[in-house]
């Protein structure tokens, strides 16, 4: 049954607002009237106490602000009368006891991936290309151009075709401003010449020289990591010479990531080239010989604790935390109880629930690790006028999330419930089976960049308000908080969880629903709207403030 409004928690003292609500109605929740004093839009929340200058407001049973001066019941909650506020933390001897939920239905499900000699299983099988630094770009461009439309990865631009036909009503005189332009998808190859090689995907970035050594140094482990990541099969490097980021310094990063690195891996240095044709055409020609090496794997059965699941939200909005969040929180859960790994990140956006994660952090170390990097982080932000609590950006507040407390406490569902195994800085890879929390910003390709750094092998990406990205070598899937958004930007979205909202499915189903379509884009049975689109972005934190 749909409801007009809820209550995320016993606690709270706000209601959300599941649809459009006027001034002077009377809305009644669990057996009490409330009459409302302005309109209150969908996603937005009001007072449901009288309250008074200081007073703690609570939502999802926490502390997310404070009033700013004072309201009554039934006025909506906003940036003037309310001020982000969070409770402190503290590791504290915590027994805490996880009911995980029923997976016998599960128990036996596979998925095909490609298989590493290390054990790991990759979703995809993606040839890469690194850059050591930025001179490098426009070279990858040339050759990305070159063996996409070549080998059957390009697809063909909509949007080329739309300049197309309005070059030719304009050499026919017609009105440009009323035509039809009649393009409407962009045309997937079929034509594709190495059947078991998903894509060939290219890093270009913006480091590796003029920067301090530290961040060219943080730049070769990201690197590192995404040569050795599981769903890349061959590695061909291009480096200028001079830059900062050495190529040396960078097969060592790979070395001491996985001293069995055992992928075909070609280098090729411009200042060491007779040409910039020479050089180009030796990267092709070796790449395209390793192509041949790599499309003789072949996808086979591996058991679901092989996959690694990222979990991600942006563009937020205010259903994310009660619709689409919690149901990734409960296909997280799924996957934990099935062997499986989940990264947790974006820092910034675990603030005020950052005490509920130690108390779900079996290791005490770990626990203080997690403590030391939330702080840290926090401090530097506040060093620059900054801070966790300027996270929110004009369009999640204008969606309902008006503190970070608000976005952080929702956005923290998309972990589930399972306790926290381990906690990782920016770049360790993943080893321990279950729940972890990686150190990354809030940022949406930041966050994804990491998290693949970490291992993931697939992203689940929440959005309220539509977010275009997705990551070069990890499937990202586009998980929609509202039915409104997946209609109308149904190019984007995957899976929609507005039925949560519209009272017509409930998270475990959804959240069930969630991980039959993982298992499937595991298989290469469904292809993510991102990897269709071919949203590979791709962007290194150098440590600095981003929030």
């Amino acid at each position: 049954m749909k409801h007009r409004v809820l209550k995320v928690h016993p606690d709270d003292n706000v209601l959300v607002a599941l649809q459009d609500l006027k001034k002077g109605e009377t809305v009644s929740y669990n057996g009490k009237d409330y009459v409302l004093l302005e309109d209150i839009a969908a996603k937005h929340k009001f007072f449901i106490d009288d309250m008074h200058t200081g007073d703690k407001i609570t939502m999802y049973g926490v502390l997310v602000g404070k009033i700013q001066f004072d309201v009554s019941a039934g006025m909506r909650m906003t940036t003037d009368n309310t001020k982000h506020a969070a409770d402190p933390f503290a590791y504290r001897p915590s027994n805490y006891q996880w009911s995980a939920p029923d997976v016998a239905k599960y128990k036996d499900r596979t998925f095909n991936g490609y298989h590493r000699a290390d054990g790991r299983v990759g979703t995809a099988n993606y040839w890469l290309f690194i850059p050591t630094v930025f001179c490098e770009n426009r070279n990858l461009d040339v050759i990305r151009e070159a063996m996409h439309n070549e080998l059957g990865y390009a697809v063909t631009d909509k949007y080329k075709l739309k300049t197309h036909q309005l070059l030719e009503l304009y050499k026919s005189g017609a009105d440009l401003n009323s035509v039809d332009l009649n393009v409407r998808e962009a045309v997937v190859p079929t034509n594709r010449v190495f059947k078991n090689v998903d894509g060939i995907k290219f890093l270009n970035h913006q480091g590796g020289c003029g920067g301090t050594r530290q961040d060219a140094g943080v730049l070769g482990k990201l690197l590192a990591a995404y040569a050795d990541h599981p769903n890349v099969a061959g590695v061909t490097i291009l480096s200028l010479g001079c830059q900062n980021l050495q190529t040396q310094q960078l097969l060592d990063d790979i070395k001491e990531r996985n001293p069995k690195f055992d992928k075909p891996l070609h280098i090729f240095e411009q200042q060491l080239s007779q040409s910039e044709e020479q050089l180009i055409t030796e990267a092709i020609r070796q790449t395209f010989l390793g192509l041949i090496e790599i499309n003789k794997i072949e996808r086979k059965p591996a058991g679901l604790e092989h996959l690694v699941l990222g979990v991600k939200c942006g563009g937020s909005d205010g259903f994310s935390g009660i619709s689409a969040n919690p149901a990734v929180g409960y296909t997280s859960d799924l996957l934990v109880a099935l062997g499986g790994k989940v990264l947790l990140a974006e820092f910034p956006e675990l603030c005020g629930a950052e005490q509920d994660l130690i108390d779900r952090t079996k290791d005490e170390a770990a626990a203080k690790k997690f403590i030391r990097l939330m702080t840290a982080y926090n401090d530097a932000a506040h060093k620059v006028g900054s801070g966790f609590h300027m996270n929110p950006s004009p369009g999640n507040i204008r969606d309902g999330l008006i503190t970070d407390a608000i976005k952080s406490t929702g956005a923290a569902k998309k972990g589930g419930t399972s306790p926290v195994e381990d906690v990782l800085d920016y770049t360790e890879p993943v080893t321990k089976p279950g729940l972890n929390l990686v150190c990354t910003p809030g940022n949406d390709v930041e966050a994804t960049t990491g998290k693949a750094a970490s291992g993931a092998t697939l992203i689940l990406f929440t959005t309220g308000l539509g977010t275009p990205t997705g990551n070069p070598v990890c499937p990202t899937i586009k998980v929609a908080t509202n039915s409104s958004l997946a209609k109308r930007m149904a190019d984007i979205i995957d899976i929609n969880t507005g039925p949560i909202i519209d009272g017509e499915k409930t998270i475990e189903e959804m959240g069930e629903e969630i991980l039959d379509y993982c298992i499937k884009a595991a298989s290469g049975e469904v292809i993510p709207k991102a990897v269709l689109l071919n949203q590979d972005d791709f962007i290194p934190w150098k440590r600095g403030v981003s929030l």
